[in-house]
Formats: C-alpha cells, structure tokens, sequence
C-alpha cells in the first residue's frame, strides 16, 4: 500500500510593514482659492434670486404702461382724480377706492367693499355708449379666463332701467339674437327681456353688472360721477386691500397679452 503523500500546505504569505497613520494635510491656498469660489457661487445665487422678482416687477410695470393706465407700478407720480383723493387733494396711487352701493338686477344692494380680499376690476359703463360695447368681448373672455376666487369683474352701469342694459349686452356679446318688442311706450317688458337675454347668452355673462341709475337729466350716475368720471369707459383696477392700483381712461383690449400681464402682477401679489 503505497504511502500517503502530505497535501500541499497554503504557502504562508508575508504582510507588508503597517505603515504609520498619516493626517489630512489641507493646503492653505487651495482652501482660501475653494472658499472664495464658493462665496462666489453663492452670490450669483442671491444675484438671480433678486433678479427674478425684479424681472418679474419690470415685466408688469412695462405692461402696465403699454396697456396705457395711471398705475402705480412704476413708482412714477401718477396722479388721482381729486375726487378720490383724501381731502379732495390732488394726490398719487395707490388711494383707497371710494366704498358705494349699488343693486343687482335683483333688487340686492351690493356694495364695493363686498369684494374686499380679491383683486377687482372695476369697469364704468352706459348701454348709450357706443364704444363701451365694443370693448365687452375683451372683457368678457378675460373675465372667462382669469376670473377666480381671487378675481372678480364688476361693471357699473349708468342707466334707469335693466332692460336697457341687458339689450347692451346682448348687442355685444350675441349680436345677431332677436330682441323682444317694446311696449306702447318704448320700453321692453322685463319679462321678456329676460326670456330672450337667456335665450342668446344661456350661460350667463362672466361679469357682474350694478346699476347706477342718472339722476334727472345727467348721463351718469350720481357713483360714477363721484370717482370724478365725466365720460365712459373707465376702468379700475383694485388691489385686495381696497386700494386702486391702476387706472384706465377709455376702452382697452383686455385679452391681449400686455393687459393678462398687468392684471396678473396684481392678482399674484
């Protein structure tokens, strides 16, 4: 029987001399050239950060001005009608919006300060008024497309009678509707006015509209001529503390994308 033969033990393996522990060692110059890179990096943070809100600022405030309103965006003087004004002074927006009260067409009063805590464009108007209807189309669809919880169109009306200004409306929001016939003295029975506003705007109007009725033989009513106003459309746009931010004489193009602008840098405040 032949010998067992020894298995091939594992050759033992040398380990190398531990080597002593060595320290971070930090070269000064390249810690000193790190931090100012990252102080630098850190003031083009804090640069851009204040960059954008003043971007932001610039953007409504030339927006503002192209939509061609008094505002204050600018910061420039822009003057108020004295009638709005404290103490009947000449003075600068923002002011605070004279409160007042008007009825729905339901007969509800309703007043301004109602609104407070939303961004309100105000919007005076007449159904005589030519070029108060041509500007509803622009804003009704702004009012479709920015109107929210935080904002809300008001237009007041200087008119006697509701029939007047739904047949205004309808003349610029459906202008090929049939309108009801009128009485023995002019005028179109409420009932059937009704009937047929709903009939050619059966959602509705995305605005709302006050009366302000003309007292004897003035055009406008005793509201609107207390803001100082002598003809329309004017405009006002006021901001969630009751405080006019923007004014506009005339009528405006309000779904153009400078007047979204304007409008948006209140309503985002």
């Amino acid at each position: 029987m032949a010998d067992a033969k020894p298995k091939d033990l594992p050759v033992a393996t040398a380990l190398p001399a531990k080597q002593p522990a060595r320290g971070i060692v930090i070269d000064p110059v390249v810690m000193m050239v790190g931090g100012v890179v990252a102080l630098l990096g850190v003031g083009v943070l804090a640069l851009f950060l204040w960059m954008v809100p003043t971007a932001a600022a610039r953007e409504a405030m030339s927006a503002c001005r192209g939509l061609g309103g008094y505002n204050d965006l600018d910061g420039a003087p822009n003057h108020a009608s004295p009638l709005l004004c404290p103490g009947g002074q000449p003075c600068s927006l923002p002011v605070p919006a004279p409160d007042f009260t008007a009825v729905d067409i339901t007969g509800k009063q309703v007043k301004l300060s109602d609104f407070r805590g939303k961004v309100v464009l105000l919007n005076f108007w007449a159904s005589w008024c030519g070029v108060c209807k041509t500007e509803k189309p622009s804003l009704a669809g702004m009012a479709n497309e920015l109107g929210s919880d935080d904002f809300v169109v008001i237009t007041l009306v200087s008119d006697k009678k509701w029939p007047d200004v739904l047949v205004a409306v309808m003349e610029a929001l459906a202008p090929n509707a049939g309108q009801p016939g009128r009485d023995e003295n002019g005028d179109i029975p409420m009932p059937a006015m009704r009937a047929s506003f709903q009939q050619a705007l059966p959602e509705g109007i995305p605005f709302k509209a006050f009366l302000d009725p003309p007292q004897g033989d003035d055009n406008l009513g005793p509201i609107t001529q207390s803001w100082g106003i002598k003809a329309v459309p004017e405009s006002a746009l006021i901001d969630r503390r009751g405080n006019i931010r923007a004014y506009f004489v005339n009528k405006r193009d309000w779904e153009a994308p400078v007047a979204r602008t304007c409008l948006r840098s209140v309503i985002d405040e």
